[in-house]
């Protein structure tokens, strides 16, 4: 029996996308625009349904993307700021659950210092009924124990990590969360591109070359094969914060 039409259209996409990966120009291309577009603060232009979202338009197709095929009802999200990533995860819920696919969904967002000017906008939001925020380290033994407790009953839990960026802090976040992730749900590292860029294009920032999102992912990796990087979805973003951190759980 033949493939339906949007079976088709999708194998399509796959084969076009894995031809990115070794297109030099456009990989080139990548690079270089990823370069300028973090010398221009680009992500800090967009907002999600009113609120400031410090992430490039192509990562949130990508969630959109992830969340659509994953269908959780827990996404448990590191780093705050101004809130728009869980505004964003709340949204996503509340589409699911309209749709009959979830039931509760909820957001559960953890921040080492949620300023109150932040906490305000979010909690006034509509969709604030879907979020909790925990304020303290994410590898603070008291907050990972409390983050396991809120997830227990959760049937599938999706995991973004979006707050310290050194290796060391990534990495124990990876260890710490990994459990809890439901097979074929992810972990979506942030800012893994931080190592791509030139030599100390992030020198006021504790992490850079060497230390940093994807360092911490290669780490972890190599001691835990119970998630693969999802390559195809990096492709074909093209530009994306994320590179070699879309880890999907296979077992």
């Amino acid at each position: 029996m033949s493939n339906s039409p949007l079976e088709q259209f999708k194998a399509e996409a796959i084969d076009r996308v894995k031809a990115y990966q070794s297109n030099e120009p456009l990989q080139k291309a990548y690079q270089n625009f990823l370069e300028q577009i973090v010398k221009a603060k680009y992500a800090y232009n967009f907002f999600w349904l009113g609120v400031p979202i410090i992430q490039a338009p192509q990562d949130l197709q990508a969630l959109q993307e992830i969340i659509w095929e994953v269908k959780p009802d827990l996404i448990i999200e590191t780093g705050i700021a101004w809130g728009g990533s869980i505004i964003f995860n709340a949204s996503m819920l509340t589409i699911l659950e309209a749709c009959g696919v979830v039931e509760h969904g909820e957001v559960l967002g953890i921040d080492i210092d949620i300023r109150e000017h932040n906490k305000k906008d979010i909690l006034a939001h509509p969709m604030s009924k879907r979020i909790t925020m925990l304020e303290g380290s994410s590898i603070d033994g008291e907050i990972i124990e409390k983050v396991t407790e809120f997830a227990k009953h959760k049937r599938r839990v999706l995991i973004m990590l979006d707050s310290n960026h050194t290796h060391e802090h990534v990495l124990a976040e990876l260890r710490a969360y990994a459990p809890l992730v439901s097979l074929g749900s992810y972990i979506i590292v942030q800012d893994t591109g931080v190592e791509d860029l030139p030599a100390g294009t992030t020198s006021d920032r504790p992490w850079g070359q060497g230390s940093n999102p994807k360092t911490a992912v290669w780490e972890f990796l190599k001691d835990n094969n119970d998630f693969t990087i999802d390559k195809i979805m990096e492709s074909k973003l093209i530009l994306t914060s994320s590179p070699d951190g879309f880890l999907k759980r296979i077992k």
